[in-house]
């Protein structure tokens, strides 16, 4: 699928600015900073509150932890895994990715490196979170490692990077303790992520094969991706329903209610997403399947606004 005019007159014009410089900066793919820097902010809503986070409680360390792990480890992550992956068809967040530059593994493990040194100058937990992220980065992506190659390996490394580390990074910024049930949301999270996971890979089954790795979709099937994906989310919504029920929240007061509706709405999204996608799957082709990858990452935008909203308040 290419790009759109807009992104194409976009990416010319940056060229025009950055010279072959902006082959970097495209394959650290900046489209998805948004929704990693939204997925990294749930967890500073839980941890000081809707209201604390208008009022800019503990902010500083909270943005400076979100700039380490949004440019620093995410996009030094997409660059390294760009660098050896030499992708030629659409990858997430970035279409028609131009070749990968000479030094884009250098370019992106300075990043990760960068990002580490601001890591621990936040509290210690922060540090921790991002070093082991740091190292999971290079076992998925650089060779001889290289675990995104290898089925289940991958999933577990995102489940758990991406899923809960992420949220659970932005809470650690501030310093704060991280109390039971947000501990059950943050855990949500991973089953969550186990569920989006081989969705992302559907699409680009055919070049995977070519390529010779061994990814999660491949092994399972597009069949049985769909059915882990459902069985994923459902495990993940019993780990938010979970998480309610430790907070105390009741079906007799009105806000507790819209709590129990969020959670209802997250399950609504998820729902409408994966099974039309299962009912339909063996007429779909590669781009409807990466559509339908789009519309699962709404669904996940739809889960941190609620989230934020139903345990930040």
């Amino acid at each position: 699928m290419s790009a759109p005019g807009w992104a194409r007159g976009a990416r010319a014009a940056g060229y025009r600015v950055l010279g072959p410089g902006l082959a970097y900066l495209l394959h650290t793919r900046p489209a998805e900073w948004p929704i990693m820097a939204a997925h990294t902010a749930v967890g500073y809503v839980l941890a000081v509150g809707l209201a604390g986070a208008g009022r800019g409680v503990r902010l500083g360390p909270a943005g400076l932890g979100l700039l380490a792990w949004v440019v620093g480890l995410n996009g030094g992550t997409l660059a390294i895994n760009s660098a050896f992956d030499r992708d030629e068809g659409d990858v997430a967040y970035l279409r028609d990715p131009p070749p990968p530059p000479a030094h884009l593994f250098a370019f992106g493990l300075t990043l990760m490196g960068a990002g580490q040194i601001v890591a621990l100058r936040l509290p210690g937990s922060f540090a921790a979170a991002y070093g082991v992220c740091f190292a999971l980065s290079i076992l998925y992506s650089v060779p001889p490692f290289r675990l995104k190659a290898v089925a289940g390996a991958d999933w577990l490394i995102n489940m758990w990077g991406f899923g809960t580390l992420t949220p659970f990074a932005g809470w650690a910024a501030t310093g704060l303790p991280v109390d039971p049930a947000r501990t059950l949301v943050l855990l949500a999270f991973c089953p969550l992520f186990a569920a989006l996971y081989p969705l992302t890979q559907l699409y680009q089954m055919d070049e995977d094969q070519r390529r010779g790795d061994r990814t999660l979709a491949l092994r399972l099937g597009l069949r049985r991706s769909l059915v882990v994906s459902l069985v994923c989310a459902g495990v993940a919504l019993a780990l938010l329903v979970g998480g309610g029920l430790r907070a105390g929240w009741r079906l007799d007061t009105p806000g507790d209610l819209a709590r129990w509706g969020g959670i209802l709405v997250v399950a609504a999204a998820w729902l409408g997403v994966l099974v039309p996608w299962f009912a339909r799957q063996t007429r779909l082709g590669p781009n409807d399947h990466q559509r339908r990858m789009y519309l699962a990452l709404g669904a996940w935008a739809v889960t941190d606004v609620a989230v934020a909203l139903a345990w930040g308040t």
